[in-house]
């Protein structure tokens, strides 16, 4: 076994992989660039070696100063998480001639699989099935356009060695080819270095799971059950779980034995996952098609740890050690249900536009990865919450930067119980115990999603957020019972407010308390509250609901009862109330006095002013392309400006008809946000 391993990465993977070493006995060396030397990995590593500017392509990616590091602390073997480096032929190969060891798959296999196009050639001759499409290389956008209109509509369009959602288009008919064709080159060049695109046909009604698979090197490849990873935007995931609520016993072996098969073709060991596209359309289950294979540890590979009891990050280091597997196929089970969410940097009320910027306050609902704790002794290593357990993989701190250079990942919670809905409570919980501050951030999003009824259902599509936010995302919806519970809560909260204000003012103590009767707006609905019997149970609208918390004047956050029921809530105080958060939304929440009520009309509302005639920059970023120049006409949904942040492109288009009047940027000027880039008359 090794005595020192180096994590070629940063953030919340470096962590994970930091603490299962440390348990292993196994000292770790942690590479860091200018932007994370205060990181917690940095801190958490034995060692800690800094290899350069905080641009990735200055350091992270830049394999000869990982190589040196190696040499430098002796490091023996090489982890290298997800992203940068874990899928470079040439990185694993240089650290080969180097004598030490890379903590993943061999050579070959990361060739093989690395270019989407050959991969799905190898992946029919291992009897694996593909999805219908052009496997070859693509001239050009006229050539795109023959491709699909002979494949036929909806078609994807991919960068061959493009991931994470980048370089990816749907074209729902031949304007959406010629539109998006050039973006996907240039971001699998920006991104991968590598603009070669193919296109396939896009299965309706798609669900996209995958199988996680586990080598060694002695020919020994197991299949660890299935994730479903259906939820996402853009092509990125955001909500993964295990296993799927779609499938069968029959379609997990159908599946798994094929992904071994697959695996068996390229040599492969150590861990991999295999994604498919499934056919949500076809109720046997049987049409299910193969899209590509990572050679690395994938983001969501914490909810199987949770249902199998394996720490796949061991398992990785053992085999690059040479060890056998110490199970067969026959001792993966499937223990529970475990969902996973990532807490992004970006704002779901603006469109999901990156947020980077400083952390100005940062508390997860439980400590990171603990060692400690486990489960029902499995492999969990989340906190234990009732029947089931909460676990906390992050790589920020209060007082941090997420920054413009990296992923906007600000931490993943997952959640393992022993039915999918107790796992997606426990989701809701906890995403209403996150404390963020200083950025946008997507916990309401990720709160909505676990309470829809859609996925309550299980009958999710790649499509899900596309269908059921189609206007945008403006909250999670509210019933009555909960507004109802708010208004009690908000009233109960006010009370204690303003007997405390008048305790310590001394002012009128003895002839007059805090009001009793409260009128309460929340959500457009008003409703009386009575407190006249606040020690027992207070009055909404003449019916009885029992409220207890623990508020601190000033607190930031309360976790109460409501007539039995645990809720926390976060608060900001207003003039006249709270914005209360709490279940996926922000609830404007107005609390007056009974008494005064009825002259709430008469205050002034402010009226923003109208910026429908500017094109603002909504996110810090790089002008990749003006679409206009002055004195164009436009049209509403014309794209007038592309924008590049962290490696994505993102299209700007004109909300109304106009002319363009003047432009205030030029192409390749870095962007900060609200920069006005063009004025329409």
């Amino acid at each position: 076994m090794f005595s020192k391993i180096l994590i070629a990465n940063r953030g919340e993977i470096a962590c994970r992989v930091i603490t299962t070493a440390r348990r292993m006995g196994i000292k770790t060396v942690a590479v860091y660039s200018d932007a994370d030397a205060r990181a917690p990995f940095v801190a958490m590593a034995d060692e800690a070696v800094h290899i350069g500017p905080s641009p990735a392509a200055e350091s992270y990616l830049v394999a000869d100063k990982i190589i040196a590091a190696c040499k430098q602390t002796g490091a023996e073997a090489v982890h290298p998480g997800y992203g940068f480096l874990s899928e470079r032929t040439s990185f694993a190969e240089a650290l080969a001639k180097e004598g030490i060891a890379f903590i993943g798959p061999p050579v070959g296999a990361i060739a093989a699989m690395g270019d989407k196009i050959e991969s799905k050639k190898l992946a029919k001759e291992a009897g694996v099935n593909v999805v219908p499409g052009f496997v070859g290389e693509i001239e050009d956008t006229e050539h795109a356009v023959r491709i699909s209109n002979e494949i036929g509509y909806p078609v994807m369009m991919k960068a061959s060695a493009g991931g994470g959602g980048k370089g990816m288009r749907l074209a729902y008919n031949e304007a959406d080819v010629r539109e998006g064709f050039e973006s996907v080159k240039r971001e699998g060049l920006n991104s991968f270095g590598d603009d070669r695109v193919f296109i396939e046909k896009f299965i309706l009604n798609p669900r996209h799971i995958e199988i996680q698979i586990l080598g060694d090197q002695h020919g020994n490849i197991l299949y660890l059950n299935e994730r479903e990873c259906s939820i996402q935007r853009r092509h990125q995931k955001v909500v993964e779980e295990a296993p799927s609520p779609f499938v069968t016993p029959k379609m997990r072996k159908a599946m798994g034995e094929q992904c071994v098969a697959l695996a068996r073709a390229v040599g492969y060991y150590s861990a991999g996952t295999v994604e498919l596209i499934v056919s949500g359309a076809d109720p046997t289950g049987e049409s299910f098609y193969f899209l590509e294979m990572n050679t690395r540890l994938q983001v969501e590979h914490p909810v199987t740890e949770a249902i199998t009891g394996i720490d796949l990050v061991e398992q990785m280091i053992r085999v690059a050690a040479g060890e056998r597997l110490a199970m067969t196929q026959d001792d993966i089970g499937i223990d529970g249900w475990a969902i996973e969410n990532r807490v992004y940097a970006e704002d779901p009320y603006r469109g999901f536009l990156p947020s980077t910027g400083r952390l100005v306050h940062y508390q997860p609902p439980l400590p990171g990865w603990s060692e400690d704790e486990t489960v029902a002794g499995k492999a969990r290593r989340g906190v234990a919450r009732g029947n089931g357990s909460v676990r906390v993989d992050d790589g920020v701190y209060e007082g941090g930067e997420v920054s413009r250079f990296y992923d906007p990942m600000i931490a993943k919670l997952i959640t393992w119980a022993p039915t999918r809905d107790e796992a997606a409570d426990l989701q809701i919980e906890a995403l209403d115990n996150f404390r963020i501050k200083g950025l946008g951030h997507n916990v309401d999003f990720l709160s909505a999603i676990m309470q829809h009824p859609r996925f309550r259902s299980g009958e999710l599509t790649t499509g899900f957020i596309a269908e059921e936010y189609p206007e945008g995302f403006h909250g999670a919806a509210t019933g009555n019972a909960l507004k109802r519970k708010l208004a009690g809560l908000g009233a109960t909260l006010m009370h204690a407010i303003e007997g405390r204000a008048r305790d310590i003012s001394g002012q009128l103590a003895d002839t007059l308390d805090a009001p009793t009767h409260w009128s309460v707006t929340v959500g457009g609905e008003t409703f009386g509250v009575d407190l006249s019997s606040l020690e027992e149970a207070i009055k909404v609208d003449g019916e009885p609901l029992t409220v207890r918390h623990e508020y601190a004047i000033g607190a930031v956050a309360v976790t109460a009862t409501v007539d039995g029921e645990p809720i926390t809530v976060q608060l900001e105080r207003t003039l006249t109330g709270f914005v209360m958060t709490t279940r996926g939304a922000k609830h404007a929440v107005r609390i007056l006095p009974a008494r005064i009520a009825p002259y709430a009309a008469l205050m002034l509302e402010k009226v923003p002013p109208d910026l429908s005639r500017l094109l603002i920059c909504p996110m810090p970023g790089m002008l990749v392309k003006l679409h206009v120049g002055e004195g164009d006409k436009v049209q509403p949904g014309q794209p007038l400006a592309t924008v590049e942040a962290m490696k994505m492109e993102n299209i700007l288009r004109a909300e109304k008809e106009g002319t363009i009047a003047k432009i205030n940027a030029a192409e390749g000027e870095s962007l900060a946000v609200d920069a006005v880039i063009l004025e329409l008359e």
